[in-house]
This record gives structure tokens, C-alpha cells and sequence, in this order.
């Protein structure tokens, strides 16, 4: 089994991180609509660790945007790349989610990270980052809000309330199933705000987690488990 390396020049202290960071920030595209929803394809990208073994296993699911159907999956294993520093997550597992993407033979069309995009102290986390290296519309459908403020949302499904940085909406907290906790959206790239949520909802028709997510969590237990039977 191959074992993705650091590659040579990753950013090695929080300070060499930070700068990355706001010079990709740069990068950013904000003012696009972003692909229609329940056309083409999406990709759900999830990670899991081993921390002892500083491994990361990466896992990236194609879906039918129509159907839901599985089109490709593909997975990833690799060196934690970076120190766990919050704010800072995405140094962690790019080259291994990077590593799993590059793996497939379909177009990802969408990119649905299990994290956060504009949503972040800084607004570029993973699904920001991601976008910004490949260059496809990204959004970010987390399980909880980090640090943001929000009102709850509306009990019904669909309903959303924003979530707030010193009054600037960065996302949204969105309620994907009637009666449950929301999910809390971002945009990460090439897409707006309502876009991203009427995305996530199409994603998520039976359970509060996207498909893209539900399925990509799966597959990255199962790759790390297996990739800890080589090592």
C-alpha cells in the first residue's frame, strides 16, 4: 500500500500556514452562482485519523446529483501533514483528500466537504482551500458551528437562519429534516450561499447529513482500517 507523503515545501509552523492561507484567500471567487442543482455530478470528501500512527485516510464519493446513486469512489492514505491547530485543520489532510481526488476517472463536478468554507476565523477553511486548488465550486456542510452566532431555525425542513461573524453572514444554519439539529453551510468556491443550501438539501432527502457525507465517512473508516492492517 502506498502511504502519501508530506510533499516537499508543506508548510511546516502555524506562521507558514497563516500565509498560505491569505494568499490563497486571494484566490477566492464569491461571485458566481455555481452548478445547478440535481445536474451533473457531486463529491462528498471526508477524512479519518489514526493519531497514533499519524495517518489520514481520505475518501472521495461521486455521486449522481439527480439520483444519489454512487457513479465512483476512491480513497487515499497518508502522513497527518500538519499539527493540529484549530483554524488550521485543512494543512492536516489536503495532500491525502488531493491524493483521493486525483484517483478518480469521473468528473467530481461539486465538491461537498464535511467541514467548513467561508465559515472559518479567517473564512478560507477546507472546502475554501479545496476549491481554490482545483478550481471547482466547493461547499463546506458541517455538524456544528464553530464559533458562530445563529438563531435556531425554523422547525420545518428547509428552514435556515444565519450564522454570524461580528455580523457578516458566513453561512447558514440549515434544518435538512424536520425536527432535528440543522447542519451549518458555507460557501467554499464558485458558488453562492442559496445554492449551497439548496444543494445540501437535495443531498440530505432522508437523513440530516448529506449523502456525499454519509457515504464518504463510511469509506474513510473502511480505507484506515484496512490501510492499518499494512502497517
Amino acid at each position: 500500500m502506498t502511504i502519501i507523503e508530506i510533499p516537499a515545501g508543506w508548510p511546516a509552523d502555524e506562521s507558514a500556514a497563516r500565509a498560505v492561507q491569505q494568499e490563497l484567500r486571494g484566490r477566492l471567487v464569491r461571485d458566481e452562482e455555481g452548478p445547478a442543482v440535481g445536474e451533473g455530478h457531486v463529491t462528498g470528501l471526508d477524512v479519518a485519523y489514526d493519531d497514533e500512527r499519524d495517518l489520514v485516510a481520505a475518501a472521495a464519493v461521486v455521486l449522481d446529483a439527480r439520483t444519489l446513486d454512487v457513479v465512483e469512489e476512491a480513497t487515499a492514505v497518508g502522513r497527518v501533514s500538519f499539527p493540529y491547530v484549530p483554524g488550521l485543520l485543512a494543512f492536516r489532510e489536503i495532500p491525502t483528500v488531493l491524493a483521493a481526488l486525483d484517483r478518480l476517472t469521473a468528473d467530481p463536478g461539486l465538491l461537498v466537504c464535511d467541514g467548513y468554507g467561508l465559515a472559518h476565523p479567517r473564512r478560507f477553511g477546507l472546502a475554501s482551500h479545496l476549491g481554490v486548488l482545483t478550481g471547482r465550486a466547493s461547499i463546506g456542510v458541517a455538524k456544528n458551528p464553530f464559533t458562530f452566532a445563529y438563531e435556531q431555525p425554523g422547525p420545518a425542513r428547509g428552514d435556515a437562519a444565519p450564522l454570524l461573524a461580528e455580523g457578516e453572514e458566513v453561512g447558514r444554519a440549515l434544518r435538512t429534516q424536520a425536527g432535528v439539529k440543522p447542519v451549518f453551510v458555507s460557501v467554499g468556491h464558485r458558488v453562492s450561499l442559496a445554492n449551497a443550501c439548496a444543494h445540501t438539501l437535495r443531498l440530505a432527502p432522508r437523513y440530516r447529513i448529506p449523502e456525499t457525507t454519509r457515504h464518504a465517512d463510511s469509506l474513510c473508516r473502511r480505507a484506515l482500517k484496512e490501510a492499518l492492517g499494512y502497517v
